[in-house]
């Protein structure tokens, strides 16, 4: 979940268009990632990359506690319950007789992360362990989960980070970012299975708005990632330090690197990441773990069914899920599980071509009855009064929320206050800028879209 400070959302929509060389191939430079941080005085000399050898002894310990990464918690119910699960894997609970008797030594541990193959250093200490018990005790199912969607989701995922050269061991960000929920929501509004926050998003040429939400978008999304995290990389030549800013945003992990007086290594700096962000990278040593040596824990992976096989067409003009459904007589659960892009069920293609996933029967039938599907109850869909405003935001790239205001907090002012004078909701304040409670500060600025 890429967090930004206020100013470093101020300064990310004022980039020049070269910023956006990197979603096309480009790497980012160092000054385009600087735009993408506070000011926090470092230079843009070279980071220096770590000693990549240390020992599990001598890392982490008496650190202060962390917060489990959202993917850690993730309530399997919800999971289990999508259409995804429930269409493409076979629910079962295997190999769980007696895992209570499988101990493993802090010796073991460090050999088998020792004898991963990786580009990325998997160092063991007591935060890595504890993230590793928690998928080894009390996420056990949800592994098992994780192995069967894996089968889906990871020829996607790995297709575009062999095309970026990154280190393949990233492929597993998404489990303790989202645990493979292309719907995923985080209390801060990051989104999909990479989790971007709406800013970070655009920039890397992700649409978002009442109509079209492509952090949803499983192939756009990780193709976007993909570019962040290089790009991430080529600032800070480090992985671990671009996985954290991946989690917490360059600006804060600049300001970590300040505060402990130029280190650059993640556990060096520790103690002056956000409290969030600690776990992070533990969390993603563990993931790795976990989806290597599942079997020596006794976890099993849920057994992927025989996929739908599905293909694509290109829509250009304006269609409604529920027309597809009464037409074609498909399930439309399918088809937004297959098109979680479309937030609303719609696809505006009187704007522009957009791209839909359907099983190939139901694409059969669709070609076969293309005029009447679209004619097909199409005054109550699209009533006239309403296509040319839909059409207009759906072309739009503002989350949904209208455009941008700041607001400068004067002394006795209250979010009540503030919610008044613009007409909007003290929850909405408190949805755009992160708040966990109504506290404020007078001379701080509140983000305000109308």
């Amino acid at each position: 979940m890429h967090k930004t400070t206020t100013s470093a959302i101020i300064m990310l929509f004022a980039m020049t268009m070269q910023a956006f060389a990197g979603i096309y191939g480009m790497s980012l430079p160092n000054d385009t990632i600087n735009r993408l941080t506070d000011d926090s005085g470092i230079t843009d000399k070279e980071l220096k990359s770590d000693d990549p050898v240390q020992h599990a002894e001598s890392m982490g310990e008496g650190k202060s506690s962390f917060e489990m990464p959202q993917g850690l918690s993730a309530n399997i119910d919800s999971l289990l319950s999508t259409w995804q699960a429930r269409n493409l894997l076979n629910a079962l609970d295997c190999n769980n007789e007696g895992w209570r008797d499988i101990k493993t030594s802090d010796t073991t541990y460090a050999e088998r992360l020792q004898s991963m193959p990786s580009v990325i250093r998997m160092p063991y200490n007591s935060m890595v362990r504890a993230c590793i018990d928690r998928y080894v005790t009390r996420s056990r199912t949800t592994v098992s989960y994780l192995l069967g969607m894996a089968e889906f989701y990871m020829p996607i995922i790995e297709e575009e980070i062999d095309k970026q050269g990154i280190p393949k061991e990233l492929r597993y960000l998404p489990i303790i970012e989202s645990a493979l929920n292309p719907t995923a929501v985080s209390p801060a509004s990051a989104k999909g299975l990479w989790q971007f926050i709406f800013p970070t998003g655009k920039l890397y040429g992700l649409k978002s708005n009442n109509y079209i939400e492509e952090r949803y978008d499983p192939i756009k999304s990780t193709k976007a990632a993909a570019h962040y995290l290089r790009d991430l990389y080529n600032f800070f030549n480090s992985w671990e330090l671009a996985i954290a800013a991946y989690n917490c945003g360059p600006g804060n992990v600049k300001k970590a690197i300040v505060r402990s007086g130029g280190k650059t290594s993640f556990w060096e700096i520790y103690d002056w990441l956000p409290y969030e962000t600690r776990g992070y990278l533990p969390a993603f040593i563990a993931a790795n773990y976990i989806m290597t040596y599942h079997k020596e824990h006794g976890i099993c992976p849920m057994e992927p069914k025989i996929p739908v096989a599905t293909d694509t067409i290109h829509i250009s003009k304006n269609l409604h899920f529920k027309q597809i459904e009464e037409i074609c007589g498909t399930d439309i659960e399918a088809i937004r599980a297959l098109n979680p892009q479309y937030v609303k069920d719609i696809i505006p293609g009187g704007n522009e071509k957009y791209v839909l996933r359907l099983p190939n029967d139901v694409i059969t039938s669709f070609l076969a009855n293309e005029d009447t599907i679209y004619k097909h109850r199409e005054q109550e869909f699209f009533p006239k009064d309403d296509i040319e405003k839909m059409l207009k935001q759906a072309k739009s790239n503002d989350d949904g929320r209208g455009s941008l205001k700041r607001h400068k907090i004067k002394s006795g002012e209250s979010l009540g206050t503030i919610a008044r004078k613009y007409r909007v909701t003290v929850k909405q304040l408190m949805r755009w800028n992160n708040l966990r409670n109504t506290n404020i500060r007078a001379g701080r600025y509140l983000k305000i879209y109308k």
